[in-house]
């Protein structure tokens, strides 16, 4: 027996009023339950120039704990807090904004048994966080129609925005390419065909473009931030830990044709051992500076600009001085240097005709950036913003022999400051313009398309005709009809109207796990 389905029916109950916005909501919930843990986790601990009084070269720092958000409140004149809404924040042209407060011990000096001296802990004010209309830190989520009524907001609006003096705004999705996955392309220099195969290494916000390519005399060379130029393939693998010929080899390809041409790389090479090849960055990075300067320089940089994803496999917490920090930075080095491998293997099938280059208008090549992700890179500047202050302020109390107190050195406006001005303005970290927009209320209709826009990061005074081209993978995720005319034709596009949008992976140990339990023994060129 068959049964007909009316698609009008699916339709409109998968566009219902909580699917409109529900990317939005999703992604900045996520950032509330996790990712706003994750970033004070990553600063973990504020470190200071105080010596602590009474005892010899004892340090004093700050520790961060669990970081929770309140519920938006309004303190009026009288000094009276009440919960704040939606309805009123717009009519008071006020920002609907929650406390953030986090869990701060001060740590003065160490024990006789060599046990830090710490203080109780506090909760503190660290400052505002603008909170997303509908959101579960906001005071409407949970209520029913009647109650929203009450309070003066429409049951109907989907939510997706923040207020911002008054101001509904929202925040654009960003279209970009994946971070962390090997590109190819080839491109034209001096009339001849450079092959190229690159990845935008991305950790803790932190964007790193690596490239290897391929030159005229079949020769290849890695650039990378802090470097000017261009570095020797094969001395960067040595300077990474890769010390026999056959190791090198190994890491890129064993296929007799890209053997031909490693063979060539390694003729060219100078570099016979670690040292040298650290030197040989160093010389790169510090000419005419001290042999010692010239390589902390080289390990500074290799083990924080150099391909920075890989970071993740350090043991968190891991210090200079513990017995196990040297290998830990030695294993992250040949990982480095594996990885490298499998971008030169992509280099050299590229000019041998085994792969094509990568079409960047795929949308598996794409990944978007919502709401929760941007508030994510705002507040890990803000925060450290906030942090440098605090340490300033904790100076300066010593310098003046007060007692030191957490909570008189965290000043929030610092804080709410960086998080409110680019909210404002929708100029954001990294220097986008238009990523915060005024809320299009012309009808509802304009709502939902703008809660549902995504614009992409190329210049709208060039052609770039092939990314504005409507592209096969877009069916199903991206509207093919609804896009402005003009010079933004084909860059600002909308969510097509049944699309789902799926979260990556947040544990980046999961895939080897993943990969161990299903009998790989040993990830050989497999870094993820």
């Amino acid at each position: 027996m068959f049964y007909l389905l009316d698609r009008n029916v699916v339709s409109r109950s998968y566009f219902s009023r909580d699917h409109v916005a529900r990317h939005q909501l999703d992604s900045f919930n996520h950032f509330l339950q996790f990712n706003l843990q994750k970033v004070v986790n990553e600063q973990r601990v504020i470190e200071t120039d105080i010596a602590s009084r009474g005892k010899s070269n004892q340090p004093v720092w700050v520790e961060l704990g669990k970081v929770e958000v309140l519920k938006p409140v309004v303190r009026e004149a009288d000094g009276s807090v009440s919960d704040l809404f939606p309805s009123e924040a717009r009519l008071r042209n006020l920002t609907y904004a929650a406390p953030i407060q986090v869990e701060m011990i001060l740590v003065q000096g160490l024990d006789e048994s060599g046990n830090p001296i710490k203080s109780e802990p506090v909760i503190t004010t660290i400052g505002q966080l603008p909170v997303m209309v509908g959101s579960q830190a906001c005071n409407l989520h949970g209520l029913s129609d009647e109650e929203r009524i009450e309070h003066g907001e429409d049951p109907l609006d989907p939510g997706g925005y923040f207020i911002i003096n008054g101001s509904e705004r929202v925040l654009m999705t960003l279209e970009d390419l994946a971070s962390n996955k090997i590109m190819t392309e080839f491109t034209e220099r001096y009339n001849e065909r450079i092959y190229v195969a690159k990845v935008f290494s991305q950790f803790r916000g932190y964007r790193a473009l690596v490239i290897v390519e391929r030159n005229r005399k079949n020769l290849l060379e890695v650039s990378f931030p802090s470097v000017a130029g261009h570095l020797r393939f094969v001395d960067l693998m040595r300077a990474l830990g890769l010390v026999g010929d056959h190791d090198i080899v190994e890491a890129v390809s064993t296929d007799e044709d890209i053997l031909t041409f490693m063979m060539q790389n390694l003729e060219e090479g100078e570099c016979d051992t670690v040292e040298e090849g650290i030197m040989y960055v160093g010389k790169k990075l510090a000419p005419n500076q001290t042999r010692d300067y010239q390589k902390k320089r080289a390990e500074f940089v290799l083990d924080n600009y150099l391909l920075p994803h890989l970071n993740y496999l350090m043991p968190p917490g891991i210090k200079e001085e513990d017995p196990g920090y040297r290998p830990a930075v030695e294993s992250v080095r040949l990982a480095k240097a594996h990885f490298l491998g499998r971008l030169a293997e992509a280099c050299f099938d590229l000019v041998l005709e085994k792969r094509r280059i990568d079409d960047k208008d795929h949308y598996a090549n794409k990944r978007l950036k919502l709401a929760g992700d941007l508030m994510e890179d705002l507040f890990r500047i803000s925060l450290n913003r906030l942090t440098r202050d605090i340490k300033y302020q904790l100076e300066r109390a010593s310098m003046r022999h007060r007692e030191l107190s957490v909570g008189t050195a965290v000043r929030a406006d610092v804080l709410t400051e960086r998080l409110l001005h680019p909210l404002a303005t929708g100029n954001w970290v990294g220097g986008r313009t238009g990523v915060s927009q005024l809320l299009d209320r012309v009808d509802h209709m304009a709502v939902i398309s703008h809660l549902r826009r995504v614009i992409s990061p190329l210049s709208r005074s060039q052609p770039h005709f092939e990314a504005r081209d409507l592209h096969p993978t877009q069916w199903g995720r991206i509207c093919p009809s609804e896009t402005p005319e003009g010079p933004n034709c084909g860059l600002v596009k909308n969510f097509a109207q049944m699309v789902e949008i799926s979260r990556g992976v947040e544990d980046e140990t999961a895939i080897p796990r993943i990969l161990y339990n299903l009998g790989v023994e040993e990830l050989k060129r497999g870094v993820i």
